[in-house]
């Protein structure tokens, strides 16, 4: 993922919402939202290549999603997977703060990332980069790319304002986000951040959504969670022409009291 939205306790229906673009090579093998095989209580998309996720959810009532962190550095190919720090937490049942902390001692031999972990009480916020952060994330509406959480990124704040106006209105038709998270308009040269990778491609990777022939939005997911636990998740896939190559559009009911279903 490399562009998320949520409201957290910001919904009057909903406990969380997650809107986010996924970001990635396309050759990157790939396998669309679903449940999966070996933990039939976690549906989500799945990275072939790792094993890994980028936004998963588990009927248990949890879910985990996460973004790169944008820097000049070549990465460690024997760096373990940062999609594999979603999959380990949907499989498992330590709260989001135990995670946290036993990851803080190994966090720095990953690529930078994001991480947001949900157990269904506690939603938390990690960050490796520079240094290892965990913090609570509070009730209220929040985006995050490729820098820390909330840093005001024209693609962040645009959705942002989005996101806002429809948690505001009570809204639950979907719609307006994925227009949003649709979005290929560049934010002007005066407003892009400079993270480091030169102009041509701070304009490239500026819109919500990215269209190039390596590399781009490989897919747009909403993930609607309602106080009962009950869930709606939405998965849209693109081409590398931007164009709609897939759907996967699902209800979850939450699992028994004592175990999944």
């Amino acid at each position: 993922m490399c562009l998320i939205a949520l409201a957290y306790r910001a919904h009057p229906e909903f406990e969380l919402v997650i809107a986010a673009n996924r970001d990635e090579f396309h050759a990157r093998p790939t396998a669309p939202a679903g449940a999966w095989e070996d933990a039939p209580d976690v549906f989500g998309g799945r990275d072939l290549s790792q094993g890994g996720s980028w936004l998963a959810l588990s009927k248990r009532g949890r879910l985990a999603c996460v973004t790169n962190v944008r820097r000049m550095a070549v990465p460690d190919p024997a760096a373990p997977s940062r999609g594999g720090l979603v999959a380990s937490f949907v499989r498992g049942g330590r709260p989001a703060q135990a995670f946290s902390d036993e990851l803080a001692g190994r966090a720095l031999v990953f690529a930078g990332f994001n991480l947001l972990l949900w157990d269904g009480a506690d939603l938390r916020y990690l960050n490796n980069h520079p240094r290892f952060v965990s913090r609570e994330v509070p009730p209220g509406v929040h985006v995050v790319s490729n820098a820390d959480l909330d840093t005001p990124w024209p693609k962040t704040e645009k959705l942002r304002r989005v996101m806002a106006d429809w948690v505001a209105a009570g809204e639950e038709d979907e719609a307006p986000l994925v227009v949003a998270l649709a979005d290929q308009t560049p934010a002007a040269d005066a407003d892009l951040p400079d993270t480091g990778v030169g102009l041509d491609l701070e304009r490239l990777l500026s819109p919500a959504f990215i269209v190039s022939p390596r590399y781009g939005t490989r897919c747009t997911t909403v993930v609607a969670v309602r106080r009962d636990g009950s869930a709606h998740f939405s998965e849209w896939r693109f081409d590398p022409s931007g164009q709609l190559a897939g759907r996967t559009d699902t209800r979850m009911s939450p699992a028994p009291k004592g175990g999944a279903s």
